[in-house]
């Protein structure tokens, strides 16, 4: 399948990691998977067909050609922005263990570098998780932002993942996360994310405080409990819709993606559209969080990062 965007659609493009998961299950079982945050966002756009392209890291290995392959079936054009040899550049790993719920704790072996001069044109740039906060490509993604943001809509997903962060360097990664969600334009946190970064924060105090800092458009995700977002026109929270979970990878990447295909429905995904993004009616907000929730429920529903397909989630088709 092309990466490519179609006439009239917007250039979406996601920088940050690709690698390969690791899952290991309550019952013993194992198995490998491609995945990573961005990755994940990236792969449920192509399956909307929106041709994304991701920028990341992978080594010319076999992992690297798992994950590549992965990513191209689903429409993703994929750009590595360090080539090398098997051996000095290696497709990076995440080891998901699973409790009895399905719930998903991690540990990483994972480096990350970023050459902006590969970053095309685009009109939605996502940034996001361990691309976002990892040196020394975390200071390169931060560069990337401040460059393109004339240009782009910028969205941005933090998904701490806290086995990566030494307690030395934690006020440094608050910080980053802290400048990047006043220079996006639309933001995704998770309630464990929020609790990272502001313990025992009201998840509806904290939306409303970063909305005021920059974004049109903060929601924070609760899982079962649902989504409260906040806007310049007020507040609303969206339940979760009810599913068997299986396990929690990838659910709340896909439901980042929904966000990110609310506003190509929306007409609100260029730079130009900045303006009205900051004036969304809570209607539209509404069908946002609601396509969001819809899609992240078909994910948790079943085995690993899978999301739904464009026909599996009802509604208008993509335009």
């Amino acid at each position: 399948m092309s990466g490519a965007a179609s006439p009239g659609q917007p250039r979406i493009v996601v920088v940050g990691e690709a690698l390969i998961d690791r899952v290991l299950r309550a019952n013993g079982e194992s198995e490998d998977a491609p995945g990573g945050s961005p990755a994940n966002v990236a792969l449920t756009l192509g399956r909307w067909a929106r041709h994304p392209e991701l920028v990341t890291m992978l080594g010319a290995d076999a992992a690297g050609d798992t994950v590549r392959a992965w990513l191209a079936q689903s429409g993703v054009a994929v750009v590595s922005s360090v080539e090398g040899p098997g051996e000095s550049v290696v497709t990076s790993v995440a080891t998901a263990r699973l409790d009895t719920s399905g719930a998903a704790s991690y540990e990483f072996d994972l480096r990350w570098q970023l050459d902006r001069r590969s970053v095309g044109r685009s009109d939605i740039l996502h940034v996001g998780s361990v691309g976002a906060f990892l040196l020394p490509g975390a200071e390169d993604v931060s560069a990337l932002v401040a460059e393109r943001s004339p240009q782009s809509l910028i969205t941005f997903d933090p998904n701490i993942r806290p086995a990566l962060i030494a307690d030395a360097d934690a006020g440094a990664v608050r910080a980053r996360v802290d400048d990047l969600i006043r220079a996006a334009d639309v933001v995704k946190l998770s309630d464990e994310d929020l609790e990272w970064l502001r313990p025992g924060a009201d998840p509806l105090h904290a939306a409303r405080d970063w909305q005021r800092s920059g974004p049109a458009l903060v929601v924070v995700t609760r899982g079962a409990s649902g989504a409260t977002a906040a806007t310049s026109h007020g507040d609303l929270t969206v339940p979760s819709e009810r599913t068997a979970v299986v396990d929690t990878i990838g659910a709340g990447d896909t439901f980042m993606a929904g966000l990110v295909e609310g506003l190509v429905r929306a007409d609100l995904a260029t730079a130009s559209a900045r303006a009205r993004l900051h004036d969304i009616s809570l209607a539209t907000v509404d069908r946002m969080l609601r396509l969001s929730a819809r899609a992240a429920a078909i994910t948790v529903s079943r085995r690993g990062a899978n999301p739904p397909w464009l026909h599996e989630l009802g509604g208008p088709p993509a335009p």
